[in-house]
């Protein structure tokens, strides 16, 4: 089906409604009983790498679509390629997709699986005279291939008796031949405008053992083969993927089309259904791009194996696992991808409309505590030594269904450098030498003395406390601010990584830039060793809370070397990019 039908049909009077074009094109086949009322989608992710977040979408989208429509959604790896792919790969997708939401349907499938059938296929496609063995190097076969403004040249094996090409592709499974010496290749057109259909590569010699099948094999089909025969095998009825794949539909279609369709029902797990078996077909939507964010697998992993990063699931990756790690959670880049839209055309999304889904969600569910990560020694003076005032203070202040928790004050606290000047601007409402501000949760303080160190920097304020505005204003005086605070003897000391975005661009891939390594942001990470957290912090589950008036934080996997629990900023409270 063409593009400009799919358009029509979604436009035609009387369609069903739907939010998107994809929805409206399902909707109406099975209106028509096209696949026998069935919906049938996949996931199929190459084990090359981490997941990213859009690969997040595409999971939502897969997903979703299936179960509104009382479908299947299965888990197939594509893997194609063991040069690239590991186990540890596997894993990390399975168990993203899990944390997401989202379970597949009946057992991971993977494209290996099926490796015996698509050799049986290739065989089938050689007998027919749609496929031969070619023994062009990559190299000339490349030179081959022509360009988008001039055709290309046929192979001098494009001829060869089907009985040869059998035997040579024989001898190839057998590794009889060393890799790149032969490859078996499409008879298509090489004058075709469309450079996926001039006779591209199904099989290449790859000497190398595969994650799932060891040393079985020493020939590998190539992606474009093996994706549109798995999708037929697996009965799947729409093949979504990105748009970058819309010029590989022809082939899609073509390789499918080229085979006989009862061998493929036979070998598919529809071979004893009664449903009517129709050829699956694949629908492009428009790929997720986010500014100030590069999602290109190659240079992630570059990132990675360079050490820019610490690892797939560092804090300022745009992976599933580095957003995990950061504290993101699956609601929120689950509402972040519902809030984009599923769409055929190309458009950056601004990285905002993340960090708002995610504040939002943090908002609405995470725990508020204290953290002062820059601390200045306070001294109430008219709290004794060796009282602890245990304050009952809300987790949030508007869901009473979150309890509370005990806050310890005590005669020595910690507020934040920040919230002290001995010189204070214009507007400025927390401490000063002299003034007045109030303690979250807890009584109104006034600083009567400022203790410098030989440096002339404040290291001591000598304060007292208005014992009688506990929970009620003071008299006769208003007092505008209010500071976080944590006790000097029962808080705990923890390490924050304050995580920013990555790059300082809004496009780190654009083609006018030569490095992307020349756009890091030198802030996206800065590591504060001198923070101190209420004790509360450490009790009980929570992962993520609001360190009130720093951000949002999420307790990290990764301790530091002395075992000193880590908190790692998710957001900050307000979007510090804007204007």
């Amino acid at each position: 089906m063409t593009d400009s039908t799919k358009t029509k049909q979604s436009e035609e009077p009387g369609s069903p409604p739907a939010s998107h074009f994809i929805k409206t094109l399902i909707s109406q086949d099975q209106k028509s009983g096209k696949y026998g009322g069935r919906v049938q989608t996949r996931f199929p992710p190459e084990p090359n790498g981490y997941l990213h977040i859009g690969h997040a979408k595409s999971i939502c989208l897969n997903f979703t679509i299936a179960a509104e429509y009382g479908g299947q959604c299965n888990l197939r790896f594509d893997d194609t390629n063991p040069a690239k792919e590991s186990q540890e790969y596997v894993d990390s997708i399975k168990d993203n997709i899990r944390w997401l939401g989202f379970e597949w349907d009946e057992e991971v499938r993977y494209s290996s699986s099926y490796f015996d059938t698509l050799f049986k296929f290739a065989n089938q496609l050689i007998a027919s005279g749609h496929a031969y063995a070619c023994s062009l190097s990559p190299e000339q076969a490349r030179e081959y291939r022509g360009t988008l403004t001039e055709a290309g040249r046929n192979s001098p094996d494009r001829d060869r008796p089907v009985a040869e090409s059998l035997a040579l592709f024989a001898k190839m499974r057998a590794g009889e031949f060393a890799e790149g010496e032969y490859s078996l290749r499409a008879k298509i057109d090489m004058a075709s405008p469309n450079i996926n259909m001039r006779d591209p590569v199904l099989y290449r010699i790859r000497h190398i053992s595969h994650h799932q099948t060891g040393d079985q094999w020493c020939i590998y089909p190539t992606y474009d083969y093996t994706h549109c025969i798995s999708d037929a095998l697996e009965g799947i009825t729409h093949s979504l993927c990105t748009l970058e794949f819309e010029d590989h539909r022809p082939l899609y279609d073509w390789i499918l089309n080229s085979l006989n369709l009862e061998s493929i029902r036979a070998a598919s797990v529809l071979a004893d259904s009664e449903s009517p078996y129709v050829l699956p077909e694949q629908t492009e939507f428009a790929k997720l791009k986010l500014n100030y964010t590069m999602m290109g697998k190659r240079n992630l992993r570059a990132m990675v194996e360079e050490g820019i990063v610490s690892g797939w699931d560092d804090p300022r990756m745009p992976t599933i696992a580095g957003m995990r790690r950061r504290g993101f959670t699956p609601g929120a880049l689950r509402n972040f991808c519902e809030s984009v839209g599923v769409s055929r055309s190309e458009g950056v999304v601004d990285l905002g409309m993340l960090e708002h889904a995610i504040r939002d969600d943090l908002d609405k569910n995470a725990p508020r505590a204290m953290c002062v990560i820059n601390p200045l020694r306070v001294e109430i003076d008219n709290i004794p030594e060796d009282e602890v005032i245990q304050l009952r203070l809300a987790n949030h202040p508007k869901d009473e269904a979150m309890g509370r928790r005990e806050v310890p004050l005590t005669r020595e606290i910690f507020i934040d450098r920040s919230d002290f000047e001995t010189d204070p601007p214009p507007g400025f409402k927390r401490l000063i030498a002299g003034g007045e501000v109030r303690l979250r949760g807890a009584h109104v303080i006034k600083c009567h003395h400022v203790e410098r160190d030989s440096r002339g920097e404040v290291v001591l304020l000598r304060c007292s406390a208005d014992l009688d505005t506990l929970g009620k204003k003071p008299e006769g005086r208003k007092v505008k601010g209010v500071i976080h605070w944590v006790s000097a003897s029962q808080g705990k000391p923890v390490t924050v990584r304050l995580y920013d975005r990555l790059f300082r661009v809004e496009n780190p891939e654009a083609k006018d830039i030569d490095d992307y390594r020349d756009c890091l942001n030198p802030d996206s990470l800065i590591e504060v060793s001198s923070a101190i957290v209420e004790p509360s912090v450490l009790k009980g589950s929570n992962e993520r809370f609001q360190f009130e008036r720093e951000g949002y934080f999420c307790k990290d996997v990764d301790p530091t070397a002395t075992g000193r629990p880590v908190f790692n900023r998710t957001i900050t409270l307000r979007d510090s990019w804007a204007g």
